[in-house]
Order: C-alpha cells, then structure tokens, then sequence
C-alpha cells in the first residue's frame, strides 16, 4: 500500500468518521494521569489526529493539544467541529514522520488509531526528536472484538465476505509484542480498557461505511452489502440496537 493511500484513502469517508467512530474510554486518561503521572498541563502532539476524535479526549482533560493530519478533509473537518469549543487548539498539515514540530517541543506525542498505517521505524527517530527531555510517547487504538457474540462474528464474516482489502488492512495493527519491541527499554506501561458502542441501524451502517476497505456506493459490493447488514441488524438487535465491542489497547513509553 502507498504512503498517498495511507494518507488519503479516508478523504470520501469524513462524515461517517465523524459521526460514528468510537471515542475512548475514560479509563485511558484516568490511566494516563494517575498511573503513568503525566501532567494534565502537558502539550500534546496527537499525531494522524483525523476528525480529532482523539483530540478532543485530551482538550476535555485539559491538555494543550497540537494536533497533526495530513489528510485536508479530515483536518478541516477537526477544524470545524473543534475550534469553537477550543479556540486554543493548533492544527498542522504533518505526517507522523515529518511533524513539522520543533525540536524539544513536546511532553507527550500521541498516536491513536492510525498508527497501523506509519512507517514506526522513522516515526520513532521523528518522535525523539520532537520530545522534550523525559518526554512520553503514547500509542492506543480501539481493538474490535471479533468473538464474544453471535453478532460480533457475523460482523466479521460480513467484512471477510464484502470488505474491499479488509484481510490487508487488519493484519497491520501491531501485536503487543511488537509494540514492545518499539519501545524496547522505554517502555512505561501497557494497558487494556473495554470500550463498546450501542448502534441503532443507521449508526451500524455508518461505522461500517467509515471503514476504509468497505465498499462504496457505485461498487459491485455495495448494494449487496447493505442488504446483508440489514439482515445482520435484524437478525441480533436487542431493543433497537447492538452492542459493537472493543477492547482499547494503550502502550506508552520514552525513545530515547
């Protein structure tokens, strides 16, 4: 996959990434703040910050936050529903390997769901080096549960069956091994956190069109992948909805 697809491939998906994307659970800052001890003063660099789902956890928190996406459509979407609320929040055009920010500039360099897409070997040199001394690096993203229901598993086999390059894109989140190997002796922690979304039909149809291995309208798969959530929906909703799990994954640590 090319480093444009990377970047580019969420650009006709902004409204759906917006509207139904999981947030993070609460426990991640709790985690972050009282476990690890960082500051809620400190300066944030959330980097492929997207819609700015994760960037607002941080804001709310109390952080200062730069956050980085090289992605025009989603940085501006982050722009108009962030700004208003948060006219102290900056906005760069950066990748994850070149920031922009200075050197020693940062306390904390975030990187949420979109670290699966970095090139982790020049983001770590690029990290470093933006991270003022004792500086943390913090990666986290929301793991969906593939298993633990009949509707979680037939959600899967729906994406196996109608997902555009949905075995590429999945098998690039990182093992928590890897991850370990990322951060070798800097690691500071590891953590997990359940998270679950409750969805009604419009909102489950939504999370699937966010996605960026599913089809979309004018694809051969399209139509007939509807039909098929339609039924799915029908088929497991309890009062009106289903439960769409996650586990949130959270790994932090210096690079020096």
């Amino acid at each position: 996959m090319s480093r444009l697809d990377a970047t580019q491939r969420f650009s006709s998906r902004v409204a759906d990434y917006v509207r139904y994307r999981p947030g993070y659970p609460p426990a991640l800052i709790d985690w972050l703040h009282h476990d690890i001890g960082v500051g809620a003063d400190a300066l944030v660099a959330d980097v492929g910050a997207g819609t700015g789902i994760s960037t607002r956890m941080f804001l709310e928190a109390g952080h200062p936050v730069i956050a980085i996406e090289p992605n025009a459509p989603m940085r501006e979407a982050a722009a108009h529903w962030l700004l208003p609320q948060f006219p102290q929040l900056q906005l760069l055009d950066g990748t994850a390997e070149h920031t922009t920010l200075p050197d020693d500039s940062v306390d904390l360099v975030s990187a949420a769901q979109a670290f699966h897409w970095f090139d982790t070997a020049a983001v770590r040199q690029e990290w470093a080096r933006t991270l003022r001394p004792g500086g943390l690096a913090l990666v986290y993203w929301n793991s969906r549960l593939l298993q633990g229901s009949a509707f979680l598993e037939a959600y899967e086999r729906l994406l196996i069956d109608y997902g555009t390059d949905y075995t590429e894109v999945a098998e690039r989140y990182q093992s928590d091994e890897e991850m370990r190997t990322w951060f070798g002796n800097g690691l500071r922690g590891i953590a997990s956190f359940p998270n679950v979304q409750y969805l009604d039909h419009d909102g489950l149809q939504g999370r699937l069109l966010s996605s960026s291995y599913a089809p979309q309208a004018g694809h051969p798969r399209h139509a007939a992948m509807l039909d098929a959530l339609r039924q799915l929906f029908a088929d497991h909703a309890v009062d009106g909805k289903v439960a769409f799990a996650y586990q949130t994954r959270a790994f932090i640590g210096t690079l020096t």
